[in-house]
């Protein structure tokens, strides 16, 4: 497999490959981190509204669609990783049927959650955050969600960080975690 391919390792695409920019910045997750992210999502995803606010290659996006979600928002500022995105949509979803499940915003982060307020259309149960390590846009994103109540109540957040940072964030209590070699990944809920 190309270095700027990714394989959708369940759901109705299983197997299927998305295709991406070759970029030294963009990592998708791993398969195996992938494997247990979903396993762990299992009887919350069918027909979930999910936002992939850092989308890349879109593989967590992609993945929960292929697995039941009812939409998916894909979030990028670079041009080509859009593109590519879109083109994913097309070839997996089609023209007809893409617009209403999976949606491409060719924006930063933060104007896409600047447009975001508390309100049904705005709120996701499970919203994916893989930004660029060491960027400072984890804690960001976070406060931000938090912020705006982006979250539903049983809502969950995702997120991988380098091993050596703490995985406990203000606001937030961690359902699951676990680790894969110089990475930690879980998932967030919300602190009441």
């Amino acid at each position: 497999m190309a270095r700027n391919e990714v394989r959708i390792i369940g759901g109705k695409w299983k197997g299927r490959k998305l295709s991406f920019p070759a970029s030294r910045t963009l990592r998708p997750t791993l398969g195996r981190v992938r494997e247990t992210l979903f396993n762990w999502l299992m009887a919350d995803l069918e027909d979930a509204r999910c936002l992939d606010l850092f989308a890349g290659s879109g593989a967590l996006g992609f993945e929960a669609l292929s697995r039941g979600a009812r939409q998916v928002n894909f979030v990028d500022n670079n041009y080509q990783t859009a593109k590519a995105l879109r083109n994913n949509v097309t070839q997996l979803l089609g023209n007809a049927a893409g617009p209403d499940r999976a949606r491409v915003h060719l924006q930063s982060a933060w104007k896409f959650l600047d447009r975001c307020q508390s309100r049904e259309e705005a709120r996701w149960e499970v919203i994916f955050l893989d930004p660029p390590f060491d960027s400072g846009s984890l804690e960001r994103a976070l406060a931000a969600i938090a912020e705006r109540n982006l979250l539903t109540a049983h809502g969950r957040v995702y997120i991988e960080q380098p091993a050596n940072t703490a995985l406990i964030h203000p606001g937030w209590r961690v359902a699951k975690t676990s680790r894969a070699g110089d990475n930690q990944f879980g998932l967030l809920a919300r602190e009441f």
